[in-house]
């Protein structure tokens, strides 16, 4: 939990620079110990905070209000200084237009108004924001999802390793060679003509499209619950209606044969896995993450294949089981960002190597 929460204070320093290089009036880290707020109630406070600041300096409330820039300490560590400059030139832009990276699970968004802001519901996170501004603020969205490098984000150890950089990269290794070893497993699969690759979970149309040509083996998709997080119903206009929760078809199959069961499924299926484990978490828990599912710190150990440092026991003989795979025939288990932009690194990676 140290090293990522090192590398990610790293990021946004990283991320404060860029953006003012890229034309941003100001930037501002806002950071503290866990509060209870949600994510639309804290930056709801933090947009109030600061046009009382500028209305106080004698800015006056228009402009005091401004465009503003909203994104995670661990969003976008592939950027390029163009795609800042875009976000930066829709906060100065005329009011009543936003841009996200992907309007249906953000990262980062750029309002041209952040008065718009000022009285956000309590959205769980910041992947709801863009449908609340169109469906509800009445904001024209837009958004960069055609650039993949945008929808990489840092949310896990996993994703360090992933990425091939960051603080902290050498204690992963030591503390997690198994992931290391399944890894090296996955790039030889990935450029096997003869091979198999199954990916199950919240996979986006461009990384199935890409994967056509993208790897040399085949691939078997299981795609669920993409938007899964910019579901909120307090995001959605129209009547509230009872909605279905978030559902697997792998989810079914452990919950029939248990967690412990993941292995020889996957094994019937393909050579290698790739499987979005927040999917079968809301499978199992339903969406709201602060009510009965594993702590973060079980997630990440997940992510690294280390059952014993996992508390829950469901999780834990998932873990157990895919990390139980045998030699040749890996299973990594992580989150949104492995699933699409970090299969596209791994995928660049091995066939780099390959050569």
């Amino acid at each position: 939990m140290r090293g990522l929460a090192e590398a990610r204070h790293s990021l946004a320093e990283r991320q404060r620079v860029a953006f003012l290089a890229a034309g941003a009036d100001s930037v501002e880290i806002v950071a503290g110990p866990p509060d209870g707020l949600s994510f639309g109630e804290r930056l709801g406070a933090a947009i109030r905070a600061r046009n009382a600041a500028g209305a106080a300096a004698g800015a006056g409330a228009g402009a005091a209000a401004g465009g503003a820039i909203v994104l995670g300490s661990g969003s976008i560590p592939l950027a390029r200084a163009a795609d800042l400059r875009r976000f930066v030139d829709v906060a100065a832009g005329p009011g009543g237009h936003a841009l996200a990276n992907n309007r249906y699970s953000a990262d980062v968004v750029a309002v041209s108004s952040a008065a718009e802001l000022a009285d956000l519901p309590p959205l769980p996170a910041d992947n709801a924001l863009p449908r609340w501004l169109e469906e509800r603020a009445g904001v024209a969205v837009t958004d960069l999802r055609s650039r993949w490098r945008l929808g990489v984000d840092v949310d896990t150890p996993l994703d360090l390793l992933v990425l091939g950089s960051g603080r902290g990269l050498a204690d992963l290794h030591s503390t997690a060679p198994l992931v290391d070893e399944r890894l090296a497993q996955l790039a030889e699969v990935l450029t096997d003509r003869r091979a198999e690759l199954l990916v199950a979970g919240r996979i986006s149309a461009a990384t199935l499209k890409w994967l056509e040509s993208g790897v040399d083996c085949r691939v078997r998709a299981l795609v669920e619950e993409r938007g899964l997080r910019a579901a909120s119903r307090l995001a959605q206009s129209g009547t509230a209606t009872e909605a279905r929760p978030p559902g697997s078809i792998l989810g079914e199959l452990l919950v029939r044969d248990g967690p412990e069961s993941l292995a020889r499924i996957v094994g019937k299926l393909s050579d290698a896995a790739l499987i979005d484990t927040r999917l079968l978490l809301a499978h199992r828990h339903g969406t709201d993450e602060a009510a009965s599912r594993p702590q973060a710190e079980d997630r990440f150990a997940s992510d690294l294949l280390l059952p014993a440092s996992i508390a829950d026991p469901w999780l834990r003989a998932l873990t157990e089981s895919a990390a139980s795979a045998p030699y040749g025939h890996p299973i990594l288990l992580g989150g949104h960002t492995l699933m699409n932009g970090g299969l596209r690194l791994l995928a660049q990676r091995a066939r780099a190597g390959a050569r």
